[in-house]
Order: C-alpha cells, then sequence, then structure tokens
C-alpha cells in the first residue's frame, strides 16, 4: 500500500512540474498576439474630382507643304539662322523652302510667250483683212448704189447691173468672214495668255516657299529626290504655325463625355516631365466617334499654353479633367473613411453609440487614445478625388493622427518584438566558423 501511495505522489509532483514548465514555456517563449495600427495624418490642400483620359500633345496649326510640279529637288533654301531648311529650320512666310528643276518649265514658259506673239500677229493680220475687205466692200456698195440709179434709165446694162449686184453681196461675205478670222485670231490670244499663265505659275511652283511662320516638322525629300505630282499632291514639308501655343487631343470614354464641357479646366502630365503639371482648358468637343474593340471614345480637344517651349509635339498626355475642385481644405484618405474597426477595439463609451458614426449616410474617422482603444469623429465628406476625400468636423485639426488600418501580429515563440527581443536557449542556432587561435597567431607571425 505504502509503495501504491509513493507511485501516486510521484506521478502527482512529475504532473505538476510538467504542468509549471508549460505555464513558464507560454509565459516567457510562447506565441503572442500584438495588434498593429496603421496611421496616417489629415492634410491641408486641394481636392479635385477628375475625369481621366489620355491623349497626344498636337500643334494648334499644321501645314502639309507639298509639290505641284514634278521635277528633281535641285537644292533647299536657308532658314530664319542662315542654315539650310531641315528638321526643326524656324521659317518665315514666303522664305524659300526648296527649289525644283525648273528647265522644262522655263522652256514651256518660252514657247508660251511664242504662242502669244503668234497670237499677235494673227490678230495684226486678221485686222488688216478685214480693213481691205470693208474697203472692197464700200466700193462695191458704191457701185451697186450707181447700178441702181442707172439702169433704170438704160445707161447700164443688164450684166453690169448684175455684175455690181453680185460684187455688193461677195463684198458683205467677205467682210463677214474676214471678222470672223479677227475672233479666231484673239480666241487663239486668250488661249495663249492662258498657256503663258499656266507656264508662269508651273515655273513658280519649282520655288517652293513657306505658307506662314512656323517651325519645320518634318523633312520628307532629299536634294536629288525626284518628286511625281499626280491627284494627290506630293508631300515635302510639315510645319507647325507657332509652338507656343498647343493643343491635347484627349479620346474620351462614352460615359465620361456627357460630363466634359468647353471652359473646362484640365491638368496634364506627360511621361518625359513625370513631375510637372501642366495647364489647359477644353476648346471643342469632336462630335465623330470612334469604335475600338467595342468602346466608344470621342476626341476632345485642349488648349495649352507652351510660352516656356517645355512640349513638344506628338508628347503623350495624361489628362485629367477637373469636374469640381476645393482648394485649402481638410482630407483624409479613401481608406481611413472605410475603415471599421472590431467592436473589441473601441473605447467602451462609444461601442454602444457606434450606429450614430457608422450607420447609413454616416462618416467617420478614428483617433487612437493613450490606451490604445480608438474613439470616432464624426466627419462631412466633401468632393473626392478617388483616393482622398475632402472632410470636415470641429474635432479635426490639420496634423491629427488617424487610423486607417489595423492588423494582428503573432510573435513567435522565442521572440519578442524589435526591441529586447528574446531566443529560446532550446532553439537550434546556426554553426559558427571558430578560428582556431593558434593557426592565427601562426599566420600573424
Amino acid at each position: 500500500m505504502k509503495k501504491f501511495f509513493r507511485y501516486a505522489l510521484t506521478l502527482v509532483v512529475i504532473a505538476v512540474v510538467i504542468s509549471l514548465g508549460v505555464l513558464l514555456w507560454n509565459r516567457f517563449y510562447g506565441e503572442k498576439q500584438e495588434i498593429q495600427f496603421t496611421t496616417e495624418t489629415i492634410q491641408r490642400g486641394k481636392v479635385a474630382s477628375t475625369i481621366s483620359a489620355s491623349g497626344t500633345v498636337e500643334p494648334l496649326e499644321l501645314i502639309n507643304v507639298g509639290a505641284q510640279v514634278t521635277g528633281k529637288i535641285m537644292n533647299f533654301g536657308t532658314d530664319a539662322d542662315g542654315k539650310e531648311v531641315d528638321y526643326c529650320s524656324r521659317v518665315t512666310k514666303g522664305m524659300l523652302l526648296a527649289e525644283i528643276d525648273e528647265v522644262l518649265y522655263d522652256a514651256a514658259l518660252r514657247e508660251a510667250n511664242a504662242s502669244k506673239l503668234q497670237a499677235e500677229v494673227k490678230i495684226l493680220s486678221a485686222i488688216a483683212t478685214l480693213n481691205q475687205e470693208q474697203a472692197k466692200l464700200a466700193l462695191a456698195e458704191h457701185n451697186w448704189v450707181r447700178a441702181q440709179e442707172l439702169h433704170p434709165k438704160g445707161s447700164f446694162s443688164k450684166s453690169d447691173y448684175d455684175s455690181a449686184e453680185a460684187e455688193y453681196l461677195v463684198g458683205k461675205a467677205n467682210v463677214e468672214v474676214a471678222q470672223a478670222s479677227l475672233k479666231q485670231a484673239e480666241a487663239q490670244m486668250e488661249i495663249a495668255k492662258a498657256a503663258l499663265v499656266k507656264a508662269e505659275r508651273n515655273l513658280s511652283y519649282c520655288k517652293i516657299v513657306s505658307p506662314i511662320d512656323g517651325v519645320i516638322i518634318d523633312r520628307r525629300v532629299s536634294v536629288g529626290q525626284t518628286l511625281v505630282s499626280s491627284m494627290s499632291t506630293s508631300s515635302i514639308f510639315l510645319i507647325a504655325a507657332d509652338l507656343k501655343k498647343m493643343q491635347v487631343w484627349a479620346s474620351v470614354n462614352e460615359a465620361d463625355i456627357g460630363s466634359i464641357k468647353p471652359g473646362m479646366a484640365v491638368v496634364f502630365t506627360v511621361d518625359t516631365f513625370p513631375d510637372e503639371e501642366f495647364i489647359g482648358t477644353v476648346s471643342k468637343v469632336r462630335l465623330n466617334a470612334t469604335m475600338s474593340q467595342n468602346v466608344v471614345t470621342y476626341v476632345v480637344e485642349i488648349d495649352t499654353d507652351n510660352s516656356n517651349g517645355r512640349l513638344i509635339p506628338y508628347l503623350t498626355a495624361n489628362v485629367k479633367f477637373i469636374k469640381a475642385q476645393s482648394d485649402n481644405v481638410l482630407y483624409v484618405s479613401t481608406a481611413a473613411l472605410r475603415y471599421r474597426p472590431a467592436a473589441e477595439l473601441i473605447s467602451p463609451e462609444y461601442r454602444d453609440r457606434l450606429a450614430d458614426y457608422t450607420g447609413r449616410g454616416k462618416r467617420a474617422v478614428w483617433v487612437l487614445g493613450q490606451d490604445r482603444l480608438l474613439r470616432p469623429v464624426a466627419v462631412k465628406t466633401g468632393i473626392s478625388s478617388g483616393s482622398t476625400v475632402e472632410v470636415s468636423s470641429p474635432d479635426l485639426k490639420e496634423g491629427m493622427v488617424i487610423v486607417n488600418a489595423h492588423r494582428i501580429l503573432t510573435i513567435a515563440a522565442g521572440k519578442e518584438d524589435a526591441k529586447g527581443a528574446k531566443e529560446s536557449p532550446f532553439v537550434n542556432k546556426p554553426p559558427t566558423r571558430v578560428r582556431n587561435s593558434a593557426k592565427a597567431a601562426k599566420g600573424q607571425k
């Protein structure tokens, strides 16, 4: 019996020791849970409700200069800086851009001049012929009148009478023929004049001049290249009228186009200057829509000032149309307004009144107290930019710290937090390389 009690007592002692060991292990080396809050500060600034789109930077006016005659490019002109016309050359209206071989067109002009001289000679000849026929007609008319007077008196034979009448009628016909010849010569003169004007104009087309003041955006030919003018004019230069004023052509989804109005303020960035914002104004909403992959978009033209020359044509623009904007207001992140803490994290005095802060149509932000519990602050919301929201409340101040998220951290066995970390003596440690002091000393010698 004594032996049985001794065994029982031993088992009890062992159980007690094991229980104490487990308790001490959990106390010093067991897993712990800790709540970590993510915070932000209430800031003051600008909040804007925007519509996002993408587009390209375009010159305000773009002129495509072409060739109206066929021929070989002989040389380029000189730009405003005294250099040969090329990419980025500054040009003025009427300045020579390029010359086409004019030999054939000069010959055509001389031929047209010769044709005009021939027409002038024909007119003079026709006038002389007309004068001769009119003189003959006058004589025939005089003889005919006299024959009519003398024939009844028997002083004029019948044959002479008939001859006088025939000469008169022939003279009239000859005058009409001479008048027709004169008109034909005059018509040929007009044809010659038209051919001369055409030849002169074609010759002038051999000198390609700038129609506006601007900058050469593109040069599409080289010296020695032959241009072939057809129904579509050959393109030689692309000239931007004034790069101090630019446009952005933005593609806007059909769901947002109803909110875009002329005069609306716009801000945009370009990839080459990602930290710089440019300001513009909507000038026109084009009505011709385009469809791509069942998505309908409209092009919106945005005017912007480019006096500093930072923008260049065809940059990609990231556009934001400003629907509404508030300046110098308090704002928080949308995450802070969406945050809903668990009941055990809220200060007890507010747990029974959560509906006043989180009910339908209610908004609140959460402030962390000294006791590591949260208390709500009711706010009114205003304009939202998507990532930030305008808020107002008598209890809010700029720089106030609020909570927008939390997470529960589980601390592994044998470790605390980053400060004063402890490790279990039972956890295996990686082997360390111990240098033999004798070898080291020998190596130093």
